[in-house]
């Protein structure tokens, strides 16, 4: 499953020249990341009340191109990998209308409990661990990994 999320780079997210700061990469990031789990028909809210949390234990960013205030930009995530304790997502921003990704990325989470400990989803949560692993398995993915190829 792949998921798209648009965003339009506020003043604020831009330096003095302009200029998206690299730290925005991130949290628009998130954005879609969250995204994305709200089309599996879950929440992040949802998960935690389960007992399920999900921090970042590893960011790649990779910048390709400048994105400028109030450009308009596409965040696509899809889920590449899932296993009873982590989780790897990978990322394009693309300015909408534009082919060539200004940004590529990825993430990698840990599943854990409530206590911060490590948690096998599979096994605690055999539910939320399917869902995870149908959004993955989507045939949508195979496309977007030839039309990566090509582009990142």
């Amino acid at each position: 499953m792949i998921s798209q999320s648009k965003i339009t780079v506020r003043y604020a997210e831009t330096d003095q020249m302009g200029i998206a700061h690299h730290s925005n990469y991130p949290i628009w990031y998130e954005v879609a990341r969250t995204d994305l789990i709200k089309k599996m028909g879950l929440t992040y809210t949802q998960m935690e009340q389960e007992g399920v949390i999900v921090p970042l234990v590893e960011l790649q960013c990779k910048y390709l191109s400048a994105a400028y205030y109030e450009d308009k930009l596409i965040v696509e995530v899809a889920l590449k990998q899932v296993s009873p304790v982590k989780l790897e997502f990978e990322y394009c921003i693309y300015r909408e209308g534009e082919e060539q990704p200004l940004n590529v990325g990825r993430t990698v989470h840990a599943l854990v409990g409530k206590d911060f400990k490590p948690m096998n989803v599979r096994k605690m949560h055999p539910e939320i661990y399917q869902m995870l692993l149908t959004a993955m398995e989507q045939p949508l993915l195979e496309e977007k990994e030839e039309k990566e190829e090509k582009k990142c």
